[in-house]
């Protein structure tokens, strides 16, 4: 998970993409996900303003990784460990999620609360900034997600398009920016909305993928390698 927070937006509900009320359902639907591990690490960031993906988006990114049966995740940007949590989940024994952040300190709270929920022998934490990190691996992903400051978002995905096994998926948080991307003006330019702009816009040019913007929380691509 990235350290830069996403953007308030005030008085823009019409830049919300899905009512919170629809949200407060979906979320009562899942209620029976309520983990004591989960709400730890959930009220750790509410107490703390940490960005994670909310309870739908982590069991969202689980459902993806499982229907293709990912073994191998690589998260660009992990924080201390909430996504990595799900997709830990879906990999099973023998899988493995490799997190990256450039916090020594996260990577200890990711271990404490993985350990916890029994997903800590699934994950290979890397202290690091999240690129150098992936220079450094080698072969196919199932998954590569990205969640590193948005500035940066264009370039993880030309790394990573091409280390995606055919039918693999590369999937990235935050791509709405909290309805940023249909703006005009000041903040339409800024680096951070240009650059998911123009991450968003490479994706759905690519030939060699198919994508979707899943519209939760504040917007998930999903794209699956042909």
């Amino acid at each position: 998970m990235s350290n830069t927070h996403s953007p308030e937006v005030y008085d823009s509900a019409e830049l919300i993409p899905v009512n919170p009320k629809i949200e407060s359902y979906m979320r009562h639907l899942v209620a029976h996900t309520d983990y004591p591990v989960l709400v730890e690490m959930e009220e750790f960031a509410r107490l703390h303003n940490f960005p994670i993906v909310n309870r739908l988006v982590g069991i969202f990114l689980e459902t993806q990784a499982r229907m293709i049966n990912a073994k191998r995740v690589f998260e660009f940007g992990s924080g201390y460990g909430y996504s990595a949590y799900w997709f830990a989940k879906a990999v099973g024994n023998g899988g493995v999620v490799i997190c990256s952040d450039a916090n020594a300190e996260n990577c200890t709270r990711a271990e404490q609360y993985l350990a916890a929920a029994h997903l800590w022998q699934r994950i290979e934490f890397c202290v690091g900034t999240s690129q150098e990190v992936f220079m450094q691996t080698e072969g196919l992903f199932d998954v590569c997600y990205n969640d590193v400051d948005k500035v940066g978002y264009p370039d993880v995905w030309r790394m990573a398009k091409n280390r995606i096994r055919s039918g693999g998926l590369y999937i990235a948080d935050n791509v709405l920016w909290h309805g940023r991307v249909t703006m005009k003006g000041i903040d339409a330019e800024s680096d951070s909305t240009a650059a998911i702009m123009e991450h968003n816009q490479l994706i759905f040019d690519d030939p060699e993928f198919d994508a979707f913007i899943n519209p939760t929380r504040d917007g998930v691509i999903v794209a699956q390698k042909k």
